[in-house]
């Protein structure tokens, strides 16, 4: 058995609340406005929202905790307002900026990334302070024009390449595009004042911020869920941030991380580069009457008793796909046992495998387990799921059931488990 949760240095903000009434699907209800404001440094303010509402993110992702959208305020000669937040938060929002302003006007609006949950509030941005410009890269322009058709834009943007700065006053931004990470016209920005990077979506996890939760489990099943097909990409950008001296995160998801820092550049490291985060072993199952989960269990026991210094057993049909899909690119083996179904595999494990492929799952070792009562396909179908991807090894030994463990697949099964504690 592993805790999922262990603790790491982060900010937890307090919130003060204010009361509102809305009403969802026809029914009042009454939701807590968060008037939220947080000093990061001196001169930068916190001024996100907390989301409790939400059930799904980006409509597949549980998020029990809820979810936060974070922005920032940059107090300086010329005041910068950092990203915007989820739509249905307007109104929450603007009033953390007049908070954290004072009385003051911003000069700019900086857009880091244009998906909804950060770039929703631009056009209420814009009618609300219609002096100030907006900031961002010629993509980023591209793609607001499509999310606003109706913002009139000319005479109030200032477009940046990659690299330049903006000056605020003791404040000097810099602008580091960061292409697939996970959008084309994703960039972060560094305050060489402040020493601190604004890192977009990258840094982030699920968890609304007035939770205290482990970084490490919601941040990795963020990260393979959302950004982990664009490794390569985040290696760039890793570089790109390793020539900064970098003493606070600020991300736009997840609590800003101003501790031990090196601990969340290694994991993005290992992220980034499919490397393997804990040594152990994955095994996830598919099964109809029980007797593929039997196996899987067996298995576990088998490795367990040799002193494998993690098991996993995943239902594939119960468990969160998310996590699933987590512990898979979490450890450095991984058993797949599914029934034969329909000449093929079971839907919860064709689902699986195509989670894992997509997201360029690599550098692991694998083992199979298959069972079929007259025509067992599914352990070729599963290797063939796999054809494209890179660094697979292949365990010698697999297991073959027809419809029923037999003492000759309990051999099977000890030859394995002496395979993976290899």
């Amino acid at each position: 058995m592993y805790t999922r949760y262990e603790r790491n240095p982060v900010y937890i903000i307090q919130a003060v609340n204010n009361k509102t009434e809305m009403n969802v699907s026809g029914s009042k209800r009454t939701r807590y406005m968060e008037c939220i404001t947080m000093k990061i440094t001196e001169d930068i303010i916190y001024v996100g929202v907390n989301d409790h509402d939400v059930d799904l993110f980006e409509g597949q992702y549980i998020v029990p905790n809820g979810m936060a959208y974070n922005s920032y305020v940059i107090r300086d000669e010329k005041i910068a307002v950092m990203d915007t937040v989820d739509g249905r938060f307007a109104e929450e929002w603007l009033a953390n900026i007049e908070k954290a302003l004072d009385g003051a006007t911003p000069d700019y609006l900086i857009v880091q990334h244009m998906e909804p949950d950060h770039a929703a509030n631009i056009q209420v941005f814009a009618e609300k302070y219609p002096s100030a410009q907006i900031v961002g890269n010629a993509k980023t322009f591209t793609m607001m024009k499509n999310f606003f058709h109706g913002l009139e834009l000319d005479g109030k943007t200032v477009e940046v390449k990659n690299g330049e700065t903006l000056n605020l006053g003791k404040h000097e931004l810099t602008f580091v595009f960061a292409p697939m990470v996970h959008w084309p016209e994703v960039m972060v920005t560094y305050d060489s004042s402040d020493k601190v990077l604004f890192s977009a979506d990258g840094f982030g996890k699920f968890g609304a911020l007035d939770v205290e939760e482990d970084w490490d489990c919601e941040a990795r099943r963020y990260y393979i869920g959302i950004v982990g097909k664009y490794g390569a990409q985040v290696q760039n950008l890793l570089k790109a941030a390793a020539t900064l001296d970098i003493q606070i995160i600020c991300p736009l998801h997840g609590p800003v991380l101003t501790e031990n820092l090196g601990h969340y550049i290694e994991k993005y490291n290992i992220w980034s580069s499919y490397g393997v985060e804990s040594e152990g072993v994955m095994i996830a199952y598919a099964s109809v009457y029980g007797n593929t989960k039997k196996a899987a269990e067996l298995l576990a026991k088998k490795l367990q008793e040799k002193g494998c210094p993690k098991v996993v057993v995943c239902d594939l049909a119960r468990e969160d796909m998310a996590e699933a899909v987590e512990d898979a690119f979490r450890y450095g083996k991984l058993v797949l046992a599914s029934v034969t179904y329909n000449a093929d595999v079971f839907p919860f494990m064709k689902i699986f495998i195509e989670h894992l492929t997509e997201r360029n799952y690599q550098k692991r070792t694998l083992g199979l387990i298959e069972n079929g009562s007259w025509a067992p396909t599914a352990a070729r179908v599963m290797t063939g799921m796999f054809e494209k991807s890179k660094d697979i090894t292949w365990l010698e030994h697999s297991v073959k059931i027809m419809s029923s463990l037999s003492e000759e697949n309990e051999k099977e099964l000890d030859a394995m488990a002496e395979e993976l504690c290899k």
